[in-house]
């Protein structure tokens, strides 16, 4: 046994050099202390605020697609706002905790989430289709088709 503290973690088991658990300095303080950035989410109620959504443009149309793995497809919304704003909101429900269990690691996120995009000028905001398949919800947002302005040839006499 070393004098010297594992100031970076300590071996879960000894025998095994890739058992390896990193030290934690905020181990055992409540979350909004050990993690300051949750002052400026507004703590747990938005721990899963940071769903990531990817925004693509078609041709054709606009296509956001959201990764919101357990959630069903009751528990999002998704709204157009005044102003086309597509907003995508839900919520993922804390896990009931049994009398007998012992929990040794949390690192799902838990909460709500809401996330919002204003919408171009050209987005048909009346014809949006959502989608939810294998934990991936997918909101394409039709595109109006852009008129060419039409040219008109003049002759020139003379």
């Amino acid at each position: 046994m070393s004098l010297i503290p594992r100031f970076f973690g300590r071996r879960s088991n000894d025998f095994d050099p890739f058992s390896l658990d990193v030290w934690d300095p905020f181990e055992g303080f409540p979350r909004s202390i050990a993690d300051p950035r949750s002052f400026f989410r507004g703590g747990e109620s938005s721990a899963f605020a940071n769903t990531q959504i990817d925004w693509k443009e078609t041709p054709e149309a606009h296509v956001f697609k959201a990764d919101l793995p357990g959630i069903k497809k009751e528990e999002v919304k998704v709204e157009i706002e005044e102003g086309g704003v597509l907003q995508i909101s839900g919520e993922r429900s804390k896990e009931v905790e049994e009398k007998n269990d012992r929990w040794h690691r949390v690192e799902r996120s838990q909460g709500k989430f809401l996330r919002r995009f204003r919408l171009p000028e050209n987005a048909k905001v009346d014809q949006v289709r959502a989608a939810m398949e294998n934990g991936v919800l997918t909101v394409t947002v039709p595109k109006e088709e852009v008129k060419k302005p039409e040219v008109k040839s003049i002759e020139i006499s003379g």
